[in-house]
């Protein structure tokens, strides 16, 4: 069964277009503006961090709740859907040190108590997918924590999300670096792994980044293929990466064609996206883009995913099987560059 892709992005990625070596050159638009573009750029799905729903995630609950209230009456204006809330942790004092894994008690405590509101947050606007992407769980020198605590830290933060809701779901959105060194959970792997010692295994799953895995130094279509036989893969935010530096949030194949393909192949032939799986983007402009067009890397990685799809429904399959079967790679590796070249 073919499937008919449904696509999501977050707020973050319509941004202004600063880095830490020079100035913003594009004015912001408003999350109002922002909520706009959505249907008009073909996407249906919101991605939030909790901060992106409430204006404070430390304001009185009753504040958060009725802002909350106010963004889901938003969606339903725009006919849009949440898709995940996730908790930004990282830009905390407190979460300086790495929060779920700090060796402040204090700072494990604001982490947990502020992830539970994520939850009860994501429940307004009717996400039951709560993202953890653990930016500074991690270190920059390996004597700055107990490792083997630190692990126990995030399975007890996990568990704790899991009871105080049964309905809501845990996607692990691994990176081996950045803003830390050296990660704890780095791949998908290690977090699934996490995922088996937690209370609920089967609410415990994947959201894989393409340029996470390229950072580790793995292919993102292996880190997917991973995940879907084990029917984890709930996620992805596709992009593209020149390397292994910093994420770069690259437009999806704008770098390695043939590498958004493999992922494309992938998601496609395993059926991702029939049990309503969002296909995310996590791109961002060109620093250098005006305003007017800071908006283009999205409908771009969107019109590349799907013409890759395309490209999947096309290939002679019958053909793949039998030089698979031969072991006639070199074959193959011309047929799926030729594919690609429209020959």
């Amino acid at each position: 069964m073919q499937t008919n892709y449904r696509f999501s992005f977050g707020p973050w990625n319509i941004h202004t277009g600063s880095d830490p070596f020079g100035p913003s050159v594009r004015d912001v638009f408003s999350f109002a503006e922002k909520l706009e573009f959505y249907k008009k750029l073909g996407f249906d799905g919101v991605q939030f961090h909790d901060d992106d729903v409430v204006s404070s995630a430390d304001a009185p609950w009753a504040q958060q709740e009725n802002e909350a209230k106010k963004i889901k009456q938003l969606l339903d204006d725009h006919g849009l859907v949440a898709e995940f809330v996730a908790p930004r942790l990282w830009e905390h004092p407190l979460g300086i040190d790495g929060s779920i894994t700090a060796n402040s008690p204090e700072a494990r405590k604001y982490a947990l108590e502020r992830s539970l509101r994520a939850v009860d947050i994501a429940n307004i606007i009717g996400a039951k997918n709560i993202v953890l992407w653990p930016a500074r769980e991690g270190t920059y020198m390996r004597e700055a924590k107990d490792p083997v605590a630190s692990i126990g830290y995030i399975v007890d933060w996990l568990n704790a999300l899991l009871q105080h809701d049964k309905n809501i779901r845990i996607l692990g959105e691994m990176k081996p670096n950045e803003p830390m060194d050296q990660a704890y959970v780095p791949t998908v792997g290690h977090f699934l792994g996490l995922a088996s010692l937690t209370v609920d295994p089967s609410r415990v799953g994947a959201l894989i980044e393409s340029a996470h895995s390229i950072l580790a130094g793995l292919d993102p279509s292996d880190d997917m293929a991973y995940a879907l036989y084990q029917k984890k893969l709930w996620s992805v935010h596709l992009n593209d990466q020149n390397g292994l530096k910093f994420d770069e949030d690259k437009s999806f194949g704008s770098v390695d064609l043939r590498r958004a393909f493999n992922q494309v192949w992938v998601l496609e032939r395993n059926g991702y996206g029939q049990n309503g799986e969002f296909v995310g983007l996590d791109v961002k402009a060109l620093r250098t883009q005006e305003k007017a067009k800071s908006t283009r890397h999205l409908s771009n990685s969107r019109e590349i995913f799907l013409r890759l799809v395309d490209l999947c429904r096309s290939l002679d399959v019958k053909k793949v099987e039998e030089l698979r079967a031969s072991r006639d790679y070199e074959e193959l590796d011309l047929l799926i560059v030729n594919h690609l070249m429209g020959r």
